[in-house]
Formats: structure tokens, sequence, C-alpha cells
């Protein structure tokens, strides 16, 4: 079937690349009848973008097999942060205050705890989600000395038009720089780039699944 050797294709250039990079099936708007065949090929990361369809497709799975691990990769409002919190393994777009201590309340009444992400707005693009560069470092110490949050490392969508690789050097920068191990960047166009550049995560669906047609 086309799309497990899409899966096994993409493992395989992953591998030889860095073995220890994750790879992130990125499942928003793909139904389970797709999906189920990368489960069935043992793969334990999926990306969402929205928390109500990502609800509505993994609930009852993830009662059932508690090893996935689900990544919310989209821009979150502050209103459905309970929802991600409860869902969610991995946050990669956190970029604000207040959705910072959200979370930090959130994990102050539970057991629970999540890994996050801290998205940075890396060509200062207006249009754009996450953190100016020149508050990296001050958002960084905020989330894990105020509010005590696992922050991982940093996340960016470099811009459309220009060659991603100078945008993942310096979010590489950036995470040295605060003492972060973990780096979100590539996506199915530029992940390989990605990987050389010092990806951990890299969030792929298009090569996966084909385009979708919404």
């Amino acid at each position: 079937m086309e799309l497990i050797q899409n899966f096994r294709n993409i493992k395989n250039q992953i591998k030889i690349l860095n073995p220890n990079v994750n790879l992130i099936a990125v499942t928003k708007g793909q139904n389970m009848d797709k999906i189920k065949f990368i489960l069935e090929e043992e793969h334990l990361h999926f990306g969402e973008n929205k928390v109500q369809e990502a609800y509505l497709k993994w609930s009852d799975i993830l009662n059932i097999n508690k090893n996935i691990n689900l990544h919310l990769l989209g821009k979150l409002q502050s209103n459905k942060a309970k929802d991600a919190f409860n869902l969610f393994n991995y946050i990669h777009s956190l970029d604000s205050e207040k959705l910072a201590k959200i979370f930090s309340n959130l994990e102050k009444n539970s057991l629970r705890k999540i890994k996050y992400f801290i998205q940075v707005n890396i060509g200062n693009e207006s249009q754009k989600s996450g953190i100016n560069t020149s508050s990296v470092s001050d958002f960084v110490q905020f989330c894990q000395k105020d509010l005590k949050l696992n922050i991982l490392g940093l996340m960016c969508i470099p811009p459309v038009n220009d060659s991603p690789e100078s945008y993942f050097l310096k979010l590489k920068e950036l995470n040295e720089h605060n003492n972060l191990k973990d780096l979100s960047m590539g996506m199915s166009d530029d992940f390989k780039t990605a990987i050389q550049s010092g990806s951990t995560y890299v969030r792929i669906g298009t090569l996966i699944f084909g385009k979708r047609s919404n």
C-alpha cells in the first residue's frame, strides 16, 4: 500500500540522517481509515492542529493504547487549553504568558504533566504566532523558573518563500543559548534540512498521507 510505503520511506530517510530524531505523523484532516495503517506500524507519535478534531478522532484510541503520544501543533486558544491539557502529551505552540499561566495552574491541580515547545516567530512575521526572537530567553525563564513547566525546546515555522536553513540554524542557536535540548522544526518540504540543522522532532503529513483535498 502506498501510504505504508511512504511512511517506511520517511522513517528510513530519517534513520539515515539521524536515528534519534522523532517523527510526528501529522494526521490533521485525515480519518482513522488511513491513520490505522500507521498505528499498525506501531508508530506512537501523532500530530493534530485542532483540539476538537483531535478529541473526536483520538479519545477512544488513547483509552486503549496508553503509549501513543499526541502532539498539538496548531495555534491554541486559551479557552481550549484545558481540553488540550487533558488530551495531548506535547504542546508545540506555547506562545504567550497567558497560555503558560493556564497550563501551570492546570498542572498544579493535577497529577498530569505534559511537555512543551515554545513557538518562536523566527522570521518576525506579522501574520504568524510565536514569541519574538528578542523575547525568547525571558519567556523560557518565566516558564521554567516561575511556572515550573517542562520546556523541552523551541519550535518554529520558517517563512514560506525563504530558504529555511538560516532560520533553523537561528532557532538552534537560541535553543542552545537557553540550554534546551530538543527542537521541533521541519515539515514535509524541509525536514532533511531541519534534521541537518539539529531538529529532534519533525512534523510530516503530506509525504505520508498525500495532499489533503480540504
